[in-house]
């Protein structure tokens, strides 16, 4: 296996329809032959926010690079700052916003469920 260098400022960033900020893919096949798991670099700003669903064969992360926000999850917030995170199982959500005053940066990886051997 080779090593692969990725300069994730060089990776483009897209807008994708809605409230849901700016994402740019960092790790996935195109860039380094990954098949079994996506990353992806995200900015929320003001009123946007990452609403994370996992389906349910699918495992996530979401760590906050920075910033601070809000996390909801079953229904209760849960103020955050830079260096927390959230892991989703299968079939688990979450939603992730800014707080009054910024932006937040943030790591997503999504990773397939593995099947038992």
């Amino acid at each position: 296996m080779a090593l692969t260098f990725i300069r994730t400022t060089e990776c483009r960033r897209d807008r994708p329809a809605g409230n849901v900020g700016e994402v740019a893919e960092i790790v996935n096949r195109e860039l380094c032959g990954a098949r079994n798991v996506l990353g992806m670099l995200r900015w929320l700003r003001g009123a946007e926010r990452l609403d994370a669903t996992s389906p349910a064969d699918a495992h996530q992360l979401v760590y906050l690079m920075e910033g601070e926000g809000v996390i909801t999850l079953q229904g209760k917030d849960y103020p955050v700052a830079k260096g927390a995170g959230i892991y989703l199982g299968p079939a688990e959500s979450a939603a992730i916003r800014p707080g009054p005053q910024g932006t937040l940066k943030l790591f997503h990886l999504v990773v397939p469920r593995v099947k038992d051997a």
